[in-house]
């Protein structure tokens, strides 16, 4: 192991000590240090990391502005020990200000992804992803939570779902509806049968027995949008398995608006069920979603008119 490789190792043993998972940062920066490696650097220089950031062909702003975070907040680090380090800059490749346009599946669009996934091979994967874009339409889970699931975490009998260690270091219980825990039983059930000594105890499995990882799901995810007939918004703008948890939320808070219900009243329990620290991360789907902000103005045109 080289040693940039080991200042990199406890870099992120210290920082997952304090709470953090930094896994999506834990696997840019192995990809850096192979590419520094490669490059002959010992240490963090402006211009090796810059070059990494922009390895990506086609890859979005915010993401090569992503890849260099990972480069500066390690290099700040390291910097205490090594006054050779330099830090990016990270004006070098700034996010973009304007958080992106999610995509919202229809009701017939999840249908079509899921009848889709149906005709996968082998057996065990087709009813492993029909089974989790399911779950995720229907309860608004990020899919680490939903891939973390061990077969504990479900209370069938009180149609509970328990997500411990969210992405925010709590853990929440999810109240399931009664056909939701049937299609867990279900899929549980030919789990069971199609392996019967699986390799971990997740809910969710793969063909070889193991917990998926996302590279696993991400992959069949994309053929599986073109056969439904999806398509992305644009080049840089893909359609995620993550969209799911945002259809599920406007989804949610349209149902209130139409059954005339106090919406704000009841915004704190949805930021409670998506397990989001901060209900401005709730609100924000009032003006990401044309029809939830049409909703909000009509229902305050009514106020006024009535008082």
């Amino acid at each position: 192991m080289s040693t940039l490789a080991e200042h990199v190792e406890q870099y992120l043993k210290l920082r997952r000590a304090v709470g953090f998972k930094l896994v999506g940062e834990g696997q840019l920066l192995a990809e850096f240090v192979r590419f520094a490696a490669q490059a002959g650097e010992s240490t963090v220089r402006t211009e090796a990391a810059l070059e990494w950031a922009r390895l990506p062909a086609g890859g979005s702003r915010n993401y090569l502005s992503r890849r260099l975070r990972a480069v500066r907040s390690f290099a700040r680090y390291l910097h205490a020990l090594d006054p050779a380090c330099e830090v990016p800059p990270i004006e070098l490749l700034p996010a973009s200000k304007y958080r992106p346009a999610p995509y919202f599946y229809s009701d017939r669009e999840i249908l079509a992804l899921m009848t889709a996934a149906r005709e996968l091979d082998p057996p065990l994967r087709a009813a492993t992803m029909e089974t989790l874009i399911g779950l995720l339409a229907c309860t608004g889970l990020w899919i680490g939570e939903a891939l973390r699931l061990d077969r504990e975490d479900i209370d069938h009998g009180n149609g509970l779902l328990t997500v411990r260690d969210s992405k925010f270091g709590k853990s929440r219980e999810v109240l399931l509806h009664p056909s939701t825990v049937q299609a867990l039983v279900s899929y549980a059930e030919t789990r069971d049968r199609l392996c019967p000594h699986p390799k971990t105890s997740s809910v969710f499995i793969t063909a070889r027995g193991t917990r998926p990882a996302h590279p696993t799901i991400y992959q069949p995810f994309r053929a599986l949008l073109d056969q439904a007939g999806i398509t992305d918004l644009s080049c840089q703008r893909r359609v995620r398995p993550h969209d799911l948890r945002h259809s599920f939320a406007v989804n949610t808070l349209l149902g209130w608006y139409r059954d005339g219900g106090d919406v704000a009243a009841r915004m704190p329990l949805l930021s409670t069920y998506l397990g989001h620290v901060d209900p401005a991360a709730t609100y924000w789907y009032l003006s990401a979603a044309p029809e939830l902000l049409a909703l909000a103005a009509e229902r305050l045109e009514q106020s006024e008119a009535r008082s």
